[in-house]
């Protein structure tokens, strides 16, 4: 008997029957959810999933509320996959596993939902990852702003790898993988209708190829992080503060695009302060530095870095900026949440 297509009445829409875990429940995941993520470990459809690994292993978790849900060059989905794969690679380690868990509104729309998954089926055969196991709720229209997605991710630790804010010592060089603020940039237009050159969109990429990269060129690396929420500001300074170093970075090595400068200064932005979703920060010792940056740079996620500065034993827990007129001034922690519902 041939299996009649998704019920989703003449509308094309998610309903709460879809939650229900019934037949709807169950057409969701044949038709559109399960296709986007076959896979062997996932077509099983258990509870969960069975994985094979041979080493230490590293596990995050993270959920997405990023509004708009489609913005330049991306959309929630590719925010779900690149961010938990870049939060393992941050940890020294392969990402090997996802799981993805879907809150869906009652009257999203079935084709966003289509595009969303196969996004995140996109990037993560790109970031060479699986997604194993899963979970799908919905909820009444008004309660979850079209889509929130929960994704976990384990991977395997890269064996000699020791990442940790505590082992920063003075003299080491601290690398940025790119330009700074095309994710928050992107956002912005999007919610505020601003218009950005078309070469703007967000950064969103996974960076484990490029971290997997840089431990090798430079085995001794201390830290690894991405700047997301907070930006590079929030990373260096959650990091002097652990490690109980100074670090001064100089103005004139921060990189940000022009368009993305005229953003900040029409929004009142520091581009230190802004959302990346597709770069690192490495800590390096002086020796490893030129071999890490040219590591970095090898990548298509790194073509831009640079050397933005230094650990000092001046003013530890502190982070400094050295001006183009020769000045330092202090780049502290940023309070509060400046830019909401970035991811």
């Amino acid at each position: 008997m041939k299996k009649e297509g998704l019920s989703l009445a003449k509308e094309n829409l998610i309903t709460l029957a879809h939650g229900a875990g019934g037949k709807m429940s169950a057409e969701l995941m044949h038709d559109v959810i399960g296709p986007a993520f076959s896979n062997p470990l996932l077509d099983e459809l258990h509870d969960g999933a069975k994985l094979s690994t041979s080493g230490r292993l590293a596990f995050t978790t993270d959920s997405y509320v990023v509004r708009p849900l489609f913005f330049a060059g991306g959309n929630i989905g590719k925010l779900a996959v690149c961010g938990t794969v870049n939060d393992l690679a941050m940890t020294g380690a392969v990402p090997r596993y996802l799981s993805c868990g879907l809150i869906l509104e009652e009257g999203f729309p079935v084709d966003d939902l289509r595009r969303i998954t196969q996004t995140m089926h996109d990037m993560a055969a790109e970031a060479g990852v699986q997604i194993v196991t899963g979970d799908t709720k919905v909820v009444e229209r008004g309660k979850a702003d079209g889509i929130f997605i929960n994704t976990a991710g384990v991977g395997e630790l890269i064996d000699g790898v020791d990442i940790s804010p505590k082992n920063v010592r003075p003299g080491m060089k601290v690398l940025l993988s790119g330009y700074l603020g095309d994710h928050a940039a992107a956002i912005l237009a999007g919610r505020h209708g601003l218009e950005l050159p078309p070469d703007i969109t967000t950064d969103c990429a996974p960076l484990a190829s490029l971290t997997q990269a840089v431990l090798q060129a430079a085995p001794h690396t201390a830290v690894l992080r991405d700047p997301t929420r907070g930006g590079v500001a929030a990373v260096l300074n959650e990091i002097a503060e652990a490690s109980g170093v100074g670090i001064l970075i100089d103005e004139d090595a921060v990189p940000v695009r022009d368009a993305v400068r005229g953003v900040c200064d029409i929004l009142g932005f520091d581009p230190l302060y802004l959302a990346n979703e597709g770069k690192c920060i490495a800590f390096v010792p002086e020796d490893e530095a030129d071999a890490a940056l040219a590591a970095m740079k090898s990548d298509p996620h790194g073509k831009d870095a640079v050397i933005l500065g230094e650990t000092t034993d001046k003013a530890p827990g502190q982070v400094g900026l050295r001006t183009t007129i020769g000045g330092i001034r202090i780049v502290d922690m940023p309070v509060g949440n400046l830019v909401p519902r970035i991811c």
